[in-house]
């Protein structure tokens, strides 16, 4: 891979990752996808990933990615989840980012999947959890499928952003990793207040 190929692999794989920290399993469902129907193209035949795009795998990815979306939406399951989601972002978004950048020099490929691919899901994982984590104690949960709506619409968003425009998607996923963080860090100040008031 040559250095602006490789550019564009990684922001791919990184907005994938943003993308994987709003919903672990629908961003590598469409990656598998896209890159088994041509759309997206990796060459992944004797690779490490090969069973990436296999009939399996997809269709595991599949019903993961249903049943994830429609857990978000029961209540107490939904702050479980949460728990289960975090470590899996990150190996997900890891994964992506390795998998887009398959090809190039295996040092900067696990390099930027590492740092940049799991260190993107964690941070968006983590903002999210956060702002659930605030729904739930002043609504007691009543807001968390509002919530988890405005997930679900920004990981496919970003999902298939990351996936036909990945330079656009670099910006927008660098946009919403900011913003959540900076909700996060707000909304934590507002809650040391109120406990000191």
């Amino acid at each position: 891979m040559e250095g602006f190929t490789v550019a564009i692999a990684a922001f791919m794989g990184v907005s994938l990752a943003a993308a994987s920290g709003f919903r672990v399993f629908l961003p590598p469902f469409l990656l598998a996808l896209s890159v088994r129907s041509g759309v997206v193209d990796i060459e992944l035949i004797g690779t490490q990933f090969e069973f990436f795009t296999s009939t399996p795998a997809i269709i595991i990815l599949g019903i993961a990615m249903i049943a994830e979306f429609s857990a978000y939406y029961v209540p107490l399951v939904d702050n479980l989840l949460d728990t289960l989601a975090t470590p899996a972002a990150v190996v997900a978004g890891i994964g992506m980012t390795a998998i887009s950048l398959e090809g190039s020099d295996p040092i900067i490929q696990w390099a930027i999947a590492i740092v940049a691919g799991g260190g993107m899901s964690a941070t968006i994982q983590t903002a999210t959890v956060a702002a659930r984590g605030i729904s739930s104690t002043f609504t007691l949960g009543v807001a968390n499928p509002v919530v988890a709506t405005g997930e679900n619409i920004a990981s496919v968003a970003l999902a298939l952003i990351a996936l036909l425009f990945p330079i656009l998607a670099i910006f927008f996923t660098i946009l919403v990793a900011l913003l959540l963080v900076r909700r996060s860090m707000f909304n934590q100040s507002e809650n040391d207040i109120a406990s000191h008031a």
